[in-house]
């Protein structure tokens, strides 16, 4: 009998359900199958990968998929971890369409081999999020309440915040559960909006689900072992253990996580005060990183995080244990990164404030941090006054004479009170429609130079996104899908044409990782092996291979990236290139003809930058 990939489908407006297969070899995962199903139904697609519950580490992450409500097109999500209980109910995938007519929770449990019990049950949703942990916490909390009885092992619960239902980039939270309560470790769902897509398009606000239901998932270590001791040389634990160091601890840093390392790293390419430290010097952005990040930020995390092993895994068994910690505070690079120095926030009691209640609202951490700091700029620069954003204050940013602890509390408790505008609507503040939309409203009010100092990636009439931390090029590329890893995020300069090459491979060999349901933590093995595996279990290498590169294109064939809207988009990368020329020494022929081009006009020359990304990718990109 053919293997296949067992989908449930869900109205969200009337509660019937069914299943349905999708043969594998056709269909490999939760992308393939999501983007199917997406084009078809406009579905909220939930599923795990074919390995879920196997021996393999990180293959137990959740993966969300489906149209964006903030990027447009169709988008790919994933929380660690959650994808361990998600394969308890003896389904891969489930596909949500319809809408309740009241805020709801679902409800998924299933006994052994009994069919899965399914219900939708209203409830009073503002009045819990208003209540004791508050946003996504106190619906984690309540839906646990509500429903953890009737779960013989401990469920997973999947929960929205206010943002959900105000913004258009509401995040998905969850957390492992443990001896029936809700821990610390929150995992995210966070980019692309599906919040708000399962609050406002299908009326459910959390879902809990688990079950006992046990399939023949693979568990043979020893045919494992010798798989991997062809290839590398060595068992899969030590090799897992190797290509996860960064995440648990690096002693070539004397620190872990993705907060410890990349700040370690990060020297002159620091972006700080919503990316104005491009125009800096590479000394005052040194001494920023050696002041501001090395002996205060990076210091408290080492102290407080890294040497008392504060650290958990995000739910399944795993050695990068990747999740740090201080207390209910967990600390990744990006959130507080974008809720952090590029807000001028260098502190850890500040950084927490900001970054918890970004999570309580339900926020995508990444994005909101983009839009507070540039509506802090705003401020600073008297763009927009106080009052009309619902705050009492304007920012300290400036790195000249910066208190590292007083400025980054002050700027923390402005963020604060932003965060708490956007979801209230406060004054002129009204991002339902989402923020390219808010801002182009104001740049017709006041003026194109209110938009400029906003750093976001386009998409078709009203798609955004807020890039990625890393001060490079490929973070700002056309691609269909921006915001996550597909893309090209080294620091080295590439020709354009080449970078778009680039991208569109790191595009496949993603999709090689989400359509499987492995976290890219552990991609320096995974990368390689996970077709090998495919092939020997289900004897489909070579369509697996194709079904991948088939998938890309057509996630490519959809792409309406749109070129930059903000100057300040330009001037990144402008000041990239000059950096790597007088910094890192780069006199090659393509860098410095680029850098003559941006000399002459920016304007022109990144149309012409931008469109040479475009066609190395879809020169790569083909549909097949």
């Amino acid at each position: 009998m053919e293997p296949f990939l067992r989908v449930l489908h869900i109205d969200a407006g009337t509660g019937y359900y069914k299943n349905a297969r999708f043969p594998i070899g056709e269909y490999f995962g939760p992308v393939d199958v999501g983007l199917y199903l997406s084009g078809i139904n406009n579905s909220l697609n939930i599923g795990t990968g074919v390995l879920a519950g196997s021996i393999f580490p990180g293959s137990n992450r959740l993966f969300v998929n489906g149209f964006s409500p903030c990027w447009g097109g169709f988008y790919i999500s994933s929380m660690g971890g959650a994808g361990l209980v998600f394969d308890n109910l003896g389904i891969n995938m489930m596909s949500i369409t319809g809408r309740a007519h009241l805020p709801s929770i679902l409800s998924m449990n299933r006994v052994h081999g009994e069919e899965i019990e399914i219900e939708l049950v209203p409830m009073d949703l503002q009045q819990i999020w208003k209540s004791g942990r508050t946003g996504v916490y106190s619906l984690m909390d309540y839906a646990l309440r509500r429903f953890g009885d009737r779960y013989s092992t401990d469920p997973r619960i999947l929960a929205t915040g206010p943002a959900s239902m105000t913004t258009d980039f509401g995040a998905i939270a969850s957390a492992p559960i443990k001896n029936g309560e809700v821990t610390f470790v929150d995992t995210w769902a966070g980019r692309g909006g599906f919040g708000t897509k399962m609050l406002q398009q299908h009326g459910i606000a959390a879902v809990i689900y688990g079950g006992t239901f046990i399939d023949q998932d693979f568990r043979d270590r020893k045919v494992a072992d010798e798989w991997f001791i062809n290839k590398y040389q060595k068992k899969l634990a030590m090799k897992d253990m190797e290509a996860t160091t960064k995440y648990r601890f690096d002693p070539n840093f004397d620190t872990g996580g993705t907060f410890g390392v990349n700040f370690a790293k990060l020297a002159g390419k620091i972006i700080a005060f919503n990316y104005r430290s491009i125009y800096m010097s590479e000394e005052e952005r040194l001494k920023i990183h050696r002041d501001f990040i090395l002996d205060h930020y990076l210091r408290q995390f080492n102290e407080e995080t890294i040497k008392p092993k504060n650290m958990k895994t995000c739910g399944e068994p795993c050695a990068a244990v990747c999740k740090k910690l201080r207390g209910e505070y967990k600390k990744d690079y990006e959130p507080y990164q974008t809720m952090g120095p590029l807000c001028g926030i260098f502190d850890q009691r500040a950084a927490e404030k900001l970054n918890h209640r970004a999570d309580a609202l339900g926020f995508d951490a990444i994005s909101v941090g983009g839009v507070i700091s540039w509506l802090m700029e705003c401020l600073s620069e008297g763009m927009l006054k106080p009052e009309e954003l619902g705050v009492k204050d304007i920012p300290v940013f400036d790195h000249k004479n910066f208190s590292v602890e007083t400025d980054s509390m002050h700027n923390a408790d402005i963020g604060t009170e932003l965060l708490d505008a956007i979801v209230e609507r406060r004054g002129i503040l009204d991002m339902r429609d989402g923020a390219r939309r808010f801002a182009r409203h104001l740049a017709r009010e006041r003026g194109k130079k209110i938009l400029d100092p906003f750093v976001f990636n386009s998409y078709a009439r009203n798609g955004w996104m807020v890039p990625n931390q890393y001060w490079t090029p490929g973070v700002l590329s056309p691609m269909a899908i921006m915001g996550k890893y597909y893309m090209h995020y080294g620091d080295d300069f590439l020709p354009p044409r080449e970078l778009g090459r680039k991208n569109a491979e790191r595009l496949k060999q993603e999709l090689v990782m989400d359509n499987t349901g492995f976290c890219r933590f552990h991609r320096n093995w995974a990368e390689e092996m996970i077709p090998e595996i495919i092939g020997t279990l289900y004897n489909k290498s070579t369509d697996f291979s194709r079904t991948i590169a088939v998938t890309a294109s057509r996630i490519n064939s959809r792409n309406s990236s749109i070129y930059w809207k903000s100057e300040r988009n330009i001037d990144f990368v402008h000041a990239f290139l000059m950096r790597k020329h007088t910094v890192d020494n780069d006199n090659s022929k393509e860098l410095v003809y680029w850098l003559d081009s941006f000399k002459k006009n920016k304007f022109d020359a990144a149309f012409d930058y931008w469109y040479e990304i475009r066609k190395g990718i879809d020169e790569s990109l083909r549909e097949f």
